[in-house]
């Protein structure tokens, strides 16, 4: 009763909520956010420097989010590059200073905070050419106007940056009196012409008065409240906004640490200054304003202007508008056609006659029509993650962000289940179910930035071993059973695996090896493929009529495992192998081949785990050992039994050691060797009993049907910086977001799923010899993407 109850309810939502309606729900929506962040941009201004200057919150207690945009944390060799023959002057009183010495501490980490606290602190590091000064002035008088005065007359003087601020001072000074206020607007108001006309031609940031924690404040200290400190910024805002007539101030305001304060002044010690951790997010808000727009890092969003469009993007934006425009053309020209042969009734009989039968779509009409679906979904790729219009925070790891939705996820798919068509072991509807919650589950790892906590870290490297697995398995099994070795197989594998990372890397300005995974297992297939079509080829049918052919098999795989373990401990042979000219296009990143090594030893063993369990598996099913049958164990009982025992343990025992893991690199030594462990007692576990193999979760199959367009579309339009931070279609409802960003994307990895299918079909036809044209259409495409690539590198160095 209850599985009608569930089929009758499952049609009926599918009766109204199609997945193409889901597409074109998630169309409108695209459509919608877009014009309503135009308008926000439009309105509220196009400036994240702003943003990150005056806007943000903290992600748990000393994670700083500016608003719309991420930071990047920067490292010191990048602090010195940035900053390389540069001065920058820090300028006003004891609050200055400690900002002051926490820039300097990015830079050089050993700085200590000692010297005179009431007089000019300087900092030089010779071999950066860096060289950063403090300089005691605790009021805004005359003396700090005669030193920003020395600096509008000497250019040689004149620092790159500027930070100044003062305050609390005249404050203390005077008691709080509304004479020292009235002072210090008229001080203020005689360097406000001065600090404009150095903001021409160098940074100058006005640093606001923080809160202060009224409790903890010193007798000596009791005057300064935050009713005067409000005056004093207000003072301070309104006459360097208004410092220059008809433009905008030239002249920065730092007022983000007064949020920072709010949240964190309760931990000061005096009450006035402020706690290191908050420091040192204000210093490093001062480098990601300064230095993003010069080191122009992935991950640090704000203050970075658009990127500038490459020659091959502008060839491609050309290639899919003139898409766009002619299937316009071809839908309209055969839709005219269509109403000429609309059905015309006979006057005599009263009857409709038909003047044309139903013509199937041309296969000119599917490639315009993919292209222009493509052309849509990668401007809005392009939107997400390059042209600044949407907005981008960074990740922040807490475990309930990682589990709660794990559990979620797990409950849908145990609800969403159905028998499977065949029983057999990893029958299809498994291995899409496979696919798809170990797919699910990265998705949650990258965008709840689990990759922190290293027992999750541990145990996602046995997933992504897991898909290799699976690449292993499948591709022998079909070579063995089907014998196949013709170009067009080859061919469709390939164009499948790689048509969107194609695309993206021209779109998105990216090398090939950024989406690793798809390198990973497009070398794996050649390595399949040419291990097994090589002399002799060895097949299953073959092989039943002489048991000599499976020892030959064998050779084959141990000299595959010989080669395998070579190219793993010759980093040397491995690099000179893919740093040859054209490999070395593809597989270089940052200007080496280092991540592709690194990406390529981390699984090295589990494609030919793979091939050796088809092999043995295969070899068993041929020989009748195993019981198939619905619902029937694997084995004997006791087999099955002991089997499921040892396969429990060994799950558990991996996931034990995984948590226990305290150090990233020594795991990740041992990570190739064990990682089979894990997958063997899963797929043992999930096939033995008969009920377990007999049934599956359509939910995860679903998923799993789009799984590579799912890992590749993460990148930009799911995450944002290219997989560093996230993407935010609906600001200020974290919830809200996830969900409408997630639905986007999952629609169009469906949709770009599709398109190559249909541009498979098309592209890479059965009849070889169209084959070879279309292969040597192919060839110049990427001879010549190679020629632009190379012209473009010469002129970006």
């Amino acid at each position: 009763m209850a599985a009608l109850a569930y089929n009758l309810g499952k049609r009926e939502i599918n009766h109204y909520f199609s997945v193409r309606s889901a597409k074109v729900l998630a169309l409108v929506a695209v459509l919608l956010l877009a014009a309503c962040h135009l308008a926000s941009r439009r309105y509220r201004g196009n400036d994240s420097c702003e943003y990150l200057l005056s806007s943000g919150r903290f992600l748990g207690e000393k994670v700083w989010q500016p608003h719309s945009c991420m930071m990047h944390k920067y490292k010191i060799s990048e602090a010195k590059n940035c900053l390389v023959d540069k001065h920058i002057a820090f300028i006003g009183d004891s609050r200055i200073r400690q900002l002051f010495y926490s820039f300097v501490k990015i830079i050089n980490p050993q700085f200590k905070e000692e010297g005179n606290k009431h007089g000019n602190i300087p900092f030089e590091d010779k071999i950066a050419s860096v060289k950063v000064d403090f300089l005691w002035h605790p009021e805004v008088n005359g003396s700090m106007k005669q030193c920003i005065k020395v600096w509008t007359e000497d250019s040689v003087t004149k620092p790159h940056v500027i930070v100044a601020g003062a305050a609390t001072w005249s404050i203390k000074i005077h008691n709080g009196s509304n004479e020292a206020l009235s002072q210090y607007k008229m001080n203020i108001s005689s360097i406000a012409p001065l600090l404009e006309k150095l903001a021409k031609t160098s940074d100058v940031y006005w640093v606001l008065q923080d809160p202060v924690y009224e409790d903890l404040l010193s007798e000596n200290r009791k005057m300064i409240t935050n009713e005067k400190i409000d005056a004093y910024n207000e003072a301070a805002v309104s006459i360097l906004n208004s410092s220059t007539r008809n433009s905008k101030s030239n002249v920065k305001m730092f007022s983000v640490s007064k949020l920072i304060a709010q949240e964190t002044i309760m931990e000061s010690l005096d009450g006035l200054h402020l706690p290191e951790s908050s420091r040192e997010t204000s210093a490093m808000i001062l480098m990601n304003v300064y230095c993003n727009k010069i080191l122009k890092p992935v991950d640090g969003s704000c203050c970075q202007p658009r990127p500038p469009l490459t020659l091959i993007q502008k060839l491609a934006a050309c290639f899919f508008t003139l898409s766009i425009i002619g299937y316009l053309i071809f839908y309209i020209i055969h839709r005219n056609a269509h109403r000429k042969n609309k059905p015309c009734t006979d006057l005599e009989s009263g009857e409709e006659k038909k003047n044309i039968i139903n013509t199937p779509v041309s296969p000119l009409e599917i490639l315009l029509q993919s292209f222009c679906k493509l052309g849509l979904i990668m401007a809005y790729f392009y939107m997400c993650d390059r042209a600044n219009l949407f907005m981008k925070e960074n990740k922040f790891y807490t475990h309930s962000t990682f589990f709660i939705p794990i559990i979620y996820i797990l409950v849908l798919g145990v609800f969403y289940n159905e028998n499977t068509k065949e029983t057999k072991v990893l029958n299809r509807e498994q291995t899409d179910e496979w696919k798809g919650w170990m797919q699910l589950v990265i998705l949650i790892y990258h965008i709840s930035g689990a990759s922190t906590f290293l027992p999750v870290y541990m145990h996602i490297r046995v997933l992504v071993a897991a898909y290799l697995f699976q690449t292993g398995y499948g591709h022998f099994s079909y070579f063995w059973i089907k014998g196949d070795f013709g170009i067009h197989r080859v061919c469709q594998v390939l164009f499948r695996l790689n048509f969107l990372v194609v695309v993206l890397c021209i779109v998105m300005d990216r090398p090939y090896q950024f989406y690793y995974f798809v390198p990973l297992v497009t070398v794996w297939f050649m390595v399949i493929y040419v291990t097994l079509a090589l002399w002799p080829q060895i097949i299953q049918k073959k092989a039943n009529g002489n048991c000599f052919w499976h020892f030959g098999l064998l050779l084959k795989l141990a000299f595959l495992l010989f080669c395998i373990c070579f190219l793993a401990y010759s980093q040397g042979a491995f690099e000179k192998i893919f740093s040859l000219w054209p490999l070395s296009k593809c597989f270089e990143l940052k200007g080496n081949v280092y991540e592709w090594w690194f990406r390529w030893r981390l699984d090295r063993y589990v494609v030919f785990h793979g091939m050796l369990f088809a092999f043995i598996y295969l070899a068993l099913q041929k020989r009748q050992v195993l019981s198939e049958g619905k619902g029937e164990p694997l084995f004997s009982n006791k087999i099955s039994n002991f089997l499921l025992f040892i396969s429990v343990v060994s799950f558990l025992t991996y996931s034990i050691w995984a948590s226990s893991c305290k150090n990233k690199a020594e795991c990740n030594e041992l990570h190739p060797s064990v990682s089979v462990v894990q997958i063997l007692a899963f797929i043992l576990i999930r096939n033995i009993p008969g009920y377990a193999r007999s049934v599956y979760s359509s939910f995860f199959a679903w998923f799993g049907k789009i799984s590579l367009e799912l890992f590749i579309c993460q990148y930009h339009i799911w995450l944002a910086a290219d997989t560093r931070g996230i993407l935010v279609l609906i600001p200020g409802n974290p919830m809200l977001n996830i969900i409408v960003s997630t639905f986007i994307f999952v629609c169009v990895a469906h949709e770009i799923s599709q398109i190559t299918n249909d541009l498979a079909q098309i592209i890479i036809p059965k009849d070889n010899s169209s084959l070879l044209k279309r292969l040597a259409c192919i060839a110049a495409f990427f001879c010549g993407l190679l020629i632009l690539s190379s012209i473009q590198d010469k002129s970006r160095h």
